[in-house]
């Protein structure tokens, strides 16, 4: 049952997503359809950002704190490389993409890979760096 859970929020995330590039959100009460694909989109985001979580740690939630890590000595340099990663596409986007995605897709962009690069950084420090607990 938890991969219905989960392939379940990533589609629907996805098709969230989706629609922020087309004309199809209604205006809603605030007089704004942009601003409506905007709040559809970030509820996608929001399932598909749960979807990574059931899969990744087999239980729903939202904070990827250590101790549900697996191996933490290991897998923080794919956090922070995929936190480099996000900022290189921030960059790209800013640069090549403004007639294909959303306005607000850099700095969304840049927001995932600021928390992914922390964290990775932050789980380095108490697992391998200078915060590690050492044993005597």
């Amino acid at each position: 049952m938890e991969r219905k859970d989960t392939l379940g929020l990533l589609a629907v995330g996805s098709l969230l997503i989706a629609q922020v590039f087309t004309d199809l959100a209604p205006d809603g009460p605030w007089a704004s359809a942009s601003f409506s694909r905007g709040a559809i989109g970030l509820l996608g985001m929001m399932l598909i950002y749960l979807a990574w979580f059931k899969h990744t740690f087999g239980e729903f939630g939202v904070a990827p704190t250590v101790n549900r890590w697996s191996t933490p000595e290991t897998s923080w340099l794919k956090v922070v490389v995929f936190g480099l990663a996000c900022m290189v596409l921030t960059r790209g986007v800013r640069l090549f993409g403004n007639d294909v995605f959303p306005e607000p897709t850099g700095l969304l962009l840049a927001l995932i890979g600021v928390l992914a690069l922390m964290n990775g950084v932050y789980v380095w420090l108490i697992t391998n760096g200078p915060l590690s607990e050492e044993e005597e």
